[in-house]
């Protein structure tokens, strides 16, 4: 039998579990209450009516979870698709239409589906998770299903809430963390992080301090090599040009200074400082400042097959312009708490800055259709000793900054009342300049005659709009996304609790309407129709003719109501069921340009905008506690229906241009299972575990293109009729393993005066896609993977040992052609390592 058949053997006779509780070594082996705040109020996790897990600080801690790709693995129904740490998007329930790269994703990118929390504030951004470092946090939450009524646009498919540890005025503790490990391929791994909790007047004010420094070692290798053009490239082979060979003065580019081995070092640094101010028995104040600094060099992911062509190992790549990820964020917000009258009030607010600067390798653009435009001078008169291809070594500049400025007042009357409700409003306003440059263009600038094959060097290009000039600069730059959006959000929201028969049946009823407002200014300037040609004489130049999407300002408003109901039956203390129909939304977006491509008998226009995407779900589930409290079975129910879907398109070969472009597209269906428990075996062993079963089907094929002889364009979408480059009915949406599973088993007991313990856990994922539809659509594989842990623990210090992908898997977890190449992103290697700390 294969082991990860015997994994998901046991885990369904276990019927699997929740990734998240603490456990309690009562006498009577009951397991340990987790309060939430899933619902705007500290409640019992087993008494809210959402699928939800939270981690809590001690599973954080007994996981090794740090960043996002961490919390992720123990989780059912939640998955990644990223490039690198900080570059990527989080789904839930599998509703993912797949991810490309992300340069230019802070122009024409579109809002995920999935609101990622910092405590009260919303942080998510197009394509870039804010990759908070989980050091000294109370609890991670994990909502599932629509959260848009008191979580608003973003929080369409789910909420993830990192909700940090505040300071305590009535006690002085402190905490460090010294950790290190090997990598299984690559360098060491060192880490270490310090708190400290003060009050500094006792029972009215304390502050609480944490620092955090966590250097990963890498494990990619960058193999030496060279980057030939040669005749099989598509423009000389297709096109024919040059005669269809390429010049003979034909300049090779290398990787020789940058190739060595473990190439992606990770780096995160950080700290928090947080105030609490305790006014009185009904009023407090916190403030918290937050900084973090994550530099991640090289890339993360292995190509198959390098740019010649050769076969490479696992855990290789040949990349030949110096790679890195500079993300920075700070984070200022401001927490009333209060009461008037018998309300409960808040105010939250909070203040965002988030610097990016990212720089990838593109040299595949030079064996692509029209690498040849901006790196070689040809004569197309054939006279091959006047022709030249210069460096194929090309890269892409993304610099982009982000400020996210939001506030949220809550009122919320007493949890005792037999009606209960909460009402808000909430204001955010983003900020996105971005600014993307692909230097691919190495055919050199123009001298003052013109009379070499050259590129003109007008700076800034004459007609062009620029959000920030000194991007051109730089003479390889051939294409740009030079744009600054801002997006406003105001929101008002209430939900209310009816007690139809008191503490068995309530009916809770919530609606959210909003107002959002998305405005972008810029354009695309760049070199195409720039060049100067000399034999024969053809001028393109110099540079007069506008390109790309030049429109100064586009904006939309999108605004309307989004509800959920639900009704929750409490036949016994310890039972509970519910079902719920509830709404989620999520903006729409800009696209580059309208450009009109000819198709067949007529031709499609782009659109310069996409609107935003619903979903509909739902849901009946249930949450017990059996055998005196020893057992936890939770589970779910649930069919989502998610229309208007947004969709990016980048099909070339189907004729729609060479730019990626979003639109509305299909309507999917996923129905779901998912089962969630926990078991005290007995008083020193705990087994934990979780699972998932979807199934997602695409539920119609629309058309782009109406073909219609003499028409201009035909922008809508038709429901049948010739081949949809959306696919098929029936189609799977992507990163939606029909299968995912965790089992975790943890044994404590007394060794002496030492506290003992040792954990193993194992987590399957079936197959499953990285795009829906026909284009640039990978097969990733299933995968299982096993963790453990051990360690002893006396007074106030303890140690252990730990070890993560534990028998070496290199397996895809996520592919992707956008750096014009095949890239894989393989798991992390076997990383084993020793952990010490101590608390006071």
């Amino acid at each position: 039998m294969k082991t990860n058949q015997k994994l998901t053997y046991a885990i369904t006779a276990v019927l699997s579990a929740y990734a998240g509780a603490s456990f309690a070594a009562a006498d009577n082996l009951g397991i340990e209450e987790v309060v939430v705040t899933a619902q705007r109020r500290s409640e019992n996790i087993q008494n809210v009516p959402i699928t939800m897990q939270a981690m809590s600080s001690e599973t954080l801690s007994q996981l090794n979870v740090t960043t996002i790709e961490d919390m992720v693995k123990y989780l059912p129904n939640v998955s990644t698709a990223t490039i690198g740490p900080g570059q990527g998007n989080i789904y839930m329930r599998g509703l993912s239409v797949g991810a490309g790269g992300t340069q230019g994703l802070g122009s024409i990118g579109n809002y995920p589906n999935v609101a990622v929390y910092l405590d009260d504030q919303p942080t998510q951004l197009p394509g870039r998770n804010l990759d908070v470092y989980a050091a000294d946090m109370e609890r991670i939450e994990v909502l599932e299903g629509p959260q848009g009524t008191l979580f608003g646009a973003g929080a369409q498919a789910g909420v993830v809430r990192y909700i940090t540890n505040k300071p305590k005025i009535d006690k002085t503790e402190g905490k460090a963390i010294m950790g290190y490990g090997t990598t299984a391929h690559g360098d060491p791994n060192s880490s270490l992080e310090g708190m400290l909790n003060l009050p500094l007047i006792d029972g009215t004010l304390a502050v609480r301090a944490v620092v955090y420094t966590d250097r990963r070692g890498g494990y990619i290798n960058n193999q030496a090599s060279t980057l030939t053009r040669s005749d099989a490239d598509f423009p000389w082979a297709v096109f024919g040009i040059n005669g269809g060979h390429v010049p003979t003065d034909n300049v090779v580019g290398n990787n020789y200074a940058i190739a060595g081995s473990a190439t992606n070092p990770l780096t995160y640094q950080g700290m928090r400082l947080s105030g609490l101010l305790k006014i009185n028995e009904d009023w407090d104040v916190l403030l918290t400042q937050s900084y973090q600094n994550m530099d991640a060099q090289g890339v993360f992911y292995q190509q198959p097959v390098g740019l010649e062509g050769n076969t490479l190992p696992k855990l290789t790549n040949t990349t030949f312009s110096p790679s890195y990820d500079k993300d920075k964020f700070t984070n200022t917000a401001l927490t009333v708490n209060g009461k008037i009258g018998a309300l409960k009030a808040v105010y939250s607010g909070a203040y965002l800055v988030r610097n990016v600067d990212q720089v990838q390798d593109y040299s595949g653009y030079a064996r692509g259709v029209y690498g040849y435009y901006y790196q070689c001078a040809i004569d197309y008169a054939n006279d091959y000793a006047n022709s030249k291809c210069y460096s194929p070594v090309s890269n892409w500049h993304d610099v982009e900054r982000n400020v996210v400025q939001t506030h949220e007042f809550r009122l919320t009357t007493p949890d005792d009342l037999r009606v209960r409700g909460t009402v808000g409003l909430f204001y955010e306003k983003m900020l996105i300049e971005d600014d993307t440059a692909w230097n691919y263009k190495t055919v050199p600038n123009c001298t003052v005659d013109f009379t070499t094959n050259c590129f003109h060097p007008t700076q800034p290009f004459p007609g062009q709009p620029v959000v920030n000039p000194s991007s051109f600069d730089n003479p390889n730059l051939g294409f740009s996304d030079n744009y600054v959006r801002n997006f406003t959000q105001k929101a008002a929201f209430a939900s209310v609790d009816f007690d139809l028969i008191p503490k068995q049946l309530t009916l809770t009823v919530g609606t959210r309407y909003y107002n959002m407002h998305d405005t972008r200014e810029g354009g695309n300037p760049g070199s195409f129709y720039c060049k100067v040609f000399d034999t024969p004489t053809t001028n393109f130049g110099p540079c007069t003719t506008e390109y790309g999407n030049l429109q100064t300002g586009a904006d939309q408003i999108e605004k309307g109501f989004k509800s959920r109901v639900n009704i929750t039956w409490r036949p016994m203390d310890d039972t509970m069921f519910y079902a719920t129909w509830s709404q989620g939304y999520r903006p729409g977006g800009f696209n580059r340009s309208t450009s009109i491509e000819p198709i067949g008998d007529g031709s499609y226009r782009s659109p310069a905008t996409y609107a935003g995407d619903e979903l509909t779900n739902k849901e009946i589930g249930w949450k017990t506690e059996l055998l005196n409290r020893r057992v936890q079975f939770n589970g779910a129910i649930y069919q989502e229906d998610w229309k208007n879907t947004q969709v990016g398109l980048f099909a070339p070969e189907l004729g729609f241009g060479n730019l990626t472009f979003g639109l509305n597209g299909p309507t999917f269906r996923v129905k779901g299972l998912e089962t969630q428990i926990i078991a005290r075996v007995t008083e020193g062993l705990t087994l934990t575990g979780s699972a998932s079963w979807n199934s997602s089907s695409q539920q119609n094929a629309p058309q782009l293109l109406g073909n219609v002889p003499g028409s201009d364009y035909y922008n809508e979408l038709l429901p049948t009729g010739g081949a949809s480059p959306f696919g098929k009915p029936g189609v799977n949406l992507a990163m939606s393993p029909p299968f995912q599973a965790n089992l975790r088993a943890r044994y404590e007991w007394t060794l002496g005066s030492y506290n003992a313990f040792w954990q193993l856990g194992g987590v399957h994922t079936a197959h499953s896609y990285t795009t829906t539809g026909n284009i640039n659509n990978f097969e990733l594989p299933s995968w299982t993977s096993y963790d453990g842990s051990a360690g002893v623990a006396k007074d106030n210090w303890a140690a252990e040992i730990f070890g993560s992908n534990l028998t070496n898997l290199n397996t895809v977890l996520f592919a992707s052609s956008a750096e014009r190449v095949v890239s894989q992103v393989p798991m992390r290697p076997r990383v084993l390592g020793l952990r010490l700390s101590f608390k006071f």
